[in-house]
């Protein structure tokens, strides 16, 4: 995935800020951005994602998750997931972390991704992307939270040629025992490289999410990923790893597939990610899109 020169490497990476106005925000990433698809189009993704820690590692997949510009400056979003949790079962780490493997499906994501401010030559484009976690995972098992729970952001973006950079903060509301609110923020550059490969690297801090997480204590994490795309545009290859730069000891990591299609599209993802995996109940990688 990373077979490129030195030189365009080290320049995507260190800018941290930017994409091309073509190219996709959100997944594979956990920064998202402020922009919904175009109206009347469609986004549909395929994906597996992993966030650990010496805690518990929880994975998420196969996931399946769609996309839609229902309105002007505005889409509706959905993710339904497979869950499972690998508990460390280290007594040092009780009562975090201890208990059977579990697999089975995860809290549903729903979300409304709307811009309220459009992007100019001097001003950014800025908007939000509430979401709402639906206890549809079993919390005897660790597969949810057993309540709904929040995620309200504010991300912005802007574009310069080839490049793009986006970000924002937020906060997760939760209100099962053993979870607590938490603050999280991120900031995310990307690069097309040539016509079919994009490159990135983000910065995301999340804050302590409670006991009943793998995510006990606060973390800030370096991530570098991206997309390929295929012959059709319209059908990419969405990529990432990062870990932790400060803080608890964290693992994370996407791979998946997606298409997208309506009249007059460009062809290129925008979102979600899971993401921006801005939260997340033990055994579901939901709420970082």
């Amino acid at each position: 995935m990373y077979k490129l020169a030195t030189a365009r490497i080290s320049r995507a990476l260190a800018a941290l800020v930017c994409v091309s106005t073509a190219a996709m925000a959100g997944p594979p990433f956990q920064t998202d951005d402020p922009e919904p698809i175009d109206f009347r189009h469609y986004e549909f993704y395929t994906f597996a994602a992993s966030d650990g820690t010496s805690v518990e590692t929880d994975t998420s997949g196969p996931a399946l998750e769609f996309n839609w510009g229902a309105l002007p400056n505005l889409h509706l979003h959905a993710i339904v997931p497979a869950a499972a949790i690998f508990p460390s079962n280290n007594p040092s780490l009780a009562p975090a972390g201890t208990g059977p493997r579990a697999f089975g499906i995860g809290d549903i994501e729903l979300g409304i991704k709307y811009r309220f401010v459009q992007e100019t030559k001097h001003r950014p484009m800025i908007g939000t992307f509430t979401m709402f976690e639906i206890p549809t995972g079993s919390p005897r098992r660790g597969l949810g939270e057993g309540r709904t729970w929040y995620k309200v952001p504010l991300w912005a973006q802007k574009s310069f040629g080839p490049w793009t950079t986006y970000g924002g903060a937020g906060i997760t509301v939760a209100s099962a025992p053993g979870y607590r609110n938490y603050e999280f923020a991120g900031w995310l550059a990307q690069r097309d490289i040539g016509k079919k490969l994009t490159l990135g690297s983000e910065i995301f801090y999340h804050g302590p999410e409670g006991l009943a997480t793998a995510q006990t204590r606060p973390a800030t994490l370096v991530d570098v990923g991206g997309y390929y795309k295929f012959r059709d545009p319209g059908f990419q290859l969405l990529f990432c790893y990062g870990h932790t730069a400060v803080g608890q000891r964290e693992n994370y990591a996407y791979l998946g597939l997606y298409w997208t299609w309506g009249k007059g599209g460009k062809g290129d993802p925008d979102k979600p990610a899971g993401a921006a995996f801005n939260s997340m109940a033990p055994g579901t990688l939901m709420g970082r899109s």
